[in-house]
């Protein structure tokens, strides 16, 4: 993806999502070119403008071409005509009507050593995205958004499926907290080595994608595989930029890090969540930096889709550590789809910060609300605590 988000993922005669009536990939495509059909097949973000490829006498009856730029309006009449469908990329926009596949870092800092922050990839698309309504867009660009969010969600439940397929489906637990938290504070500190225990342990990192304790949770799993005290050298590389606001020095010290301390080569999207885990930002918020230690990141527009997804997926429990607004909204709504089963049994809810969860005491009504579920007595999966110890029993027992 670097330097055009309509790259296409690698591929060839086995479909690289295991999803066989997607194409998403031009190695893939030339496979089925060669069988004349692309019969009733999704073809899914591709540059087709460059060595075009040649459709005579292909079958493309009920092929639905997303997201794919094509060579002139002749060859678009001409798919048309012999019952394709398009729907075409949207043009002047900095981002992919359908990304075939998930962000990495790299995509999202791409610019920064060229124009700084304000050159980034992200960046740019969050001035997009203000330019055009923000939260309020007009149709056609909420149409646009809509359909990159919805390349999003299907890249991501591919990424998920390959993910589990590894692993227990109940591995993925989510890392929630304050944004606002700085570098190299106590409470980074202890999510960042939380969350490296956790990947240590097979766990799948799940972020809502931005600073703070978010980050430092990424940045956990980012050191999976590496020994403690090079984690905590990495900290303190970037503890001299502790506040996100500061954006050219906070990425540029994440970059930084990310030199300094490589991550392995990863030969699938499994390998590049082992190594970060998985971020869901949304440029709602796109004020605030990318978080560039995630191996995967699903950056949405819509931020209600963003949150939902992130409790959806945190199937094996969730850390909150100290957070306010947003962390407690976070809270409720998991309780809620604890509190019916929404997605299934419920991993634990690890409340990090006594202090903290104290003077915001959703214990106390978390506790009598779970005890009363449709499905039984759930109070037991709340755990308060300021040990990392502890808050590990609770979410790999």
């Amino acid at each position: 993806m670097p330097g055009d988000p309509l790259q296409p993922v690698f591929g060839g005669e086995t479909p690289f999502d295991a999803t066989a009536s997607e194409i998403e990939s031009r190695a893939e495509l030339d496979t089925h070119l060669a069988k004349r059909s692309l019969a009733g097949l999704i073809v899914l973000g591709l540059r087709l403008d460059e060595q075009c490829p040649d459709f005579t006498g292909v079958d493309v009856s009920g092929t639905l071409f997303v997201g794919c730029r094509l060579a002139g309006p002749e060859v678009e009449m001409d798919l048309i005509s012999r019952g394709a469908h398009l729907v075409p990329p949207f043009e002047a926009r900095p981002y992919p009507t359908h990304p075939a596949h998930l962000y990495t870092p790299d995509d999202l800092a791409l610019g920064f050593v060229q124009d700084g922050f304000a050159g980034m990839y992200d960046t740019r698309v969050y001035e997009h995205f203000l330019a055009h309504g923000g939260a309020a867009p007009d149709l056609r660009e909420a149409i646009g958004q809509r359909l990159h969010d919805a390349g999003i969600d299907n890249a991501l439940g591919k990424a998920l499926a390959a993910w589990v397929g590894q692993h227990d489906a109940r591995g993925a637990v989510g890392i929630m907290g304050g944004h606002a938290e700085p570098r190299g504070s106590a409470a980074y500190r202890m999510a960042a080595t939380l969350a490296w225990r956790l990947a240590g342990a097979g766990r799948l990192i799940v972020t809502g994608g931005g600073p703070g304790v978010m980050e430092a949770a990424n940045l956990g799993a980012y050191f999976t595989g590496r020994p403690a005290d090079e984690l905590d050298a990495a900290i303190d590389l970037l503890a001299p930029a502790p506040k996100f606001m500061d954006h050219d020095p906070y990425t540029a010290a994440a970059l930084a890090v990310r030199t300094a301390y490589p991550a392995p080569a990863a030969a699938d999207v499994v390998g590049r969540l082992t190594h970060g885990g998985l971020a869901l930002p949304t440029w709602l918020y796109g004020h605030e930096p990318a978080n560039l230690f995630a191996g995967q990141i699903g950056k949405y527009f819509s931020n209600a889709v963003r949150e939902d997804t992130i409790l959806r997926l945190a199937r094996g429990g969730i850390v909150f550590a100290p957070g306010w607004a947003g962390t407690v909204q976070e809270v409720f709504q998991a309780a809620t789809k604890t509190f019916y089963r929404t997605d299934g049994p419920s991993g634990a809810f690890v409340f990090l910060g006594v202090e903290h969860w104290s003077a915001l005491p959703v214990e106390a009504l978390l506790r009598p609300l779970l005890a009363r579920s449709p499905h039984g007595d759930q109070s037991d999966l709340i755990v308060v605590t300021d040990s990392v110890d502890e808050a590990m029993a609770a979410l790999t027992h």
